[in-house]
């Protein structure tokens, strides 16, 4: 959730029935150096809690010293990520680069976990390939070395975000008599229905969304209805939608300032907006504009244009289906 997860976006997910948030992962040897784009990432704003801040790094003293850095700040939780798969973070030895020495994993999470007194939690994958699966045991090292809770995403490093997770494992890590900490499942959770099935089928604690929540925040608000009374929400509205667009505006005016504040979110209007019959001739106003007012006034337009216009969720899903083929 790099670029992404920042306090804007955490602000508007939480607003939608996100119990948890974190930050955009940190380098912890960035944060040591005092680099300020790694600092402005510690923000943490009224509203937003509880919220985690998520370190990545592979050197300990590093790790150890981020920690304490990030204790100071005063978040809810410490989280330490070994799952991002993203080349550049995996060749200098942090994120899922890690899988491949389990022995260096436990040394960085218990690093951690004497640097702070927050809880500390890590976000992890099933392991570097289909030969190396070996979460089951590194689920109880991480616990040995003091973790209060653990999320798996279902794939393995080398699948990157190809392929269907795989779940399999993460319910053979939750329902191990020897693990008593808390176990999320991470991957392909897109629907209600999805998030109650894989709830009753793995006995999971809780479920992380990520890239399903970009643009559609609303599926927070989804889900924890159809848990609680077996019914689905209609699709939000335009209205609803809008809303969020001028949500979410306000809190980047607000952390990045009026001119970043609205390059930030030209990148924004689309996935809020997509489902909505020729939204483009819109956004392509919408992504020029550099006035808050105008911006404002386009987005009433769009609201008067299509004021009880119904959106379907299955709309919504075609939209998402061509625009990940195209990717």
């Amino acid at each position: 959730m790099e670029d992404v997860s920042d306090p804007p976006f955490r602000g508007v997910c939480r607003s939608y029935g996100a119990d948890l948030t974190y930050t955009e992962f940190i380098s912890s040897e960035s944060l040591v150096k005092g680099a300020i784009h790694s600092r402005r990432k510690l923000d943490i704003f009224d509203g937003e809690r509880p919220v985690g801040i998520q370190l990545y790094g592979g050197d300990e003293e590093s790790m150890e010293l981020a920690a304490e850095i990030v204790d100071a700040t005063g978040p809810d939780l410490l989280d330490i990520n070994f799952g991002c798969p993203v080349k550049g973070i995996v060749h200098r030895g942090a994120g899922a680069g890690v899988l491949r020495d389990p022995d260096r994993m436990v040394r960085l999470t218990a690093a951690c976990v004497r640097a702070t007194r927050l809880p500390v939690t890590v976000k992890t994958r099933l392991g570097w390939d289909d030969a190396s699966k070996n979460i089951e045991t590194v689920a109880l090292r991480l616990q040995d070395a003091g973790i209060k809770a653990l999320t798996i995403h279902g794939r393995t490093r080398c699948q990157l975000y190809k392929g269907e997770a795989d779940w399999t494992l993460i319910g053979r890590v939750k329902n191990n008599p020897r693990i008593t900490i808390p176990i999320f499942g991470n991957g392909d959770i897109d629907s209600p229905q999805k998030a109650l099935e894989y709830k009753n089928r793995y006995g999971i604690d809780g479920i992380m969304i990520g890239r399903a929540a970009i643009g559609y925040p609303w599926i927070f608000r989804e889900i924890r209805h159809y848990l609680e009374t077996g019914r689905l929400l209609p699709a939000p509205s335009v209205e609803e939608r809008v809303a969020v667009c001028r949500q979410h505006l306000a809190g980047a005016l607000a952390w990045n300032g009026p001119v970043q504040g609205i390059n930030e979110m030209r990148g924004r209007y689309g996935h809020y907006l997509k489902g909505i019959p020729d939204i483009g001739v819109y956004l392509k106003q919408l992504v020029r504009l550099t006035d808050p007012a105008e911006i404002e006034t386009m987005l009433t337009s769009i609201e008067d244009r299509y004021r009880g216009h119904t959106i379907t969720t299955e709309s919504i899903r075609l939209v998402n289906y061509h625009t990940h083929c195209a990717l």
